[in-house]
């Protein structure tokens, strides 16, 4: 939360002409609520299932960009989807930065607490761990601007293909 997943990938979509898929924002269309919404009138666990729901629909056949809400590496199953789509990018910055950028966007739904503040440190200290172990690429966006880090993406992305062959 914070690192900037749905900007860069739209840079990347400019950038590459590959299609972004956001499963958020497909989340969202498909309800026909805001994030916030659904989890205050379904529930997390209903937008958890969403996730994974999403991620099975999303074209495995043809190269893209999929941008996945924090929360997504909380189920295994998510996990080994992904993996199965393609290359994991993690963004990641240091916890004041994340925490800063994520506060400027109201309607975190995880946020909506009495103390934002540790309730994202939290959330850091639970995820973080998750990400680290399936990340193929790891970025860190703690002084970068979204085209600085789309450049980084693509950048290390090209070094890992030419690795593989």
């Amino acid at each position: 939360m914070g690192a900037g997943k749905s900007s860069v990938g739209r840079l990347l979509e400019k950038r590459t002409g590959l299609s972004c898929f956001d499963t958020d924002e497909m989340i969202a269309s498909k309800f026909g609520l805001t994030i916030l919404e659904i989890f205050s009138q379904q529930s997390e666990e209903r937008f958890r299932e969403m996730e994974t729901e999403t991620l099975r629909e999303l074209p495995s056949a043809r190269p893209a960009i999929i941008v996945t809400g924090g929360g997504i590496v909380l189920r295994k199953e998510n996990v080994d989807l992904m993996r199965q789509l393609g290359t994991i990018v993690l963004l990641e910055a240091d916890e004041d930065t994340l925490f800063e950028r994520a506060m400027r966007k109201k309607g975190r739904p995880l946020l909506q607490t009495e103390n934002p503040r540790k309730t994202f440190a939290g959330l850091l200290r639970t995820r973080v761990p998750l990400y680290a172990k399936i990340a193929d690429v790891r970025i860190d966006t703690s002084t970068l601007n979204h085209e600085e880090a789309a450049e980084i993406i693509l950048n290390k992305i090209d070094n890992l293909a030419s690795t593989k062959q």
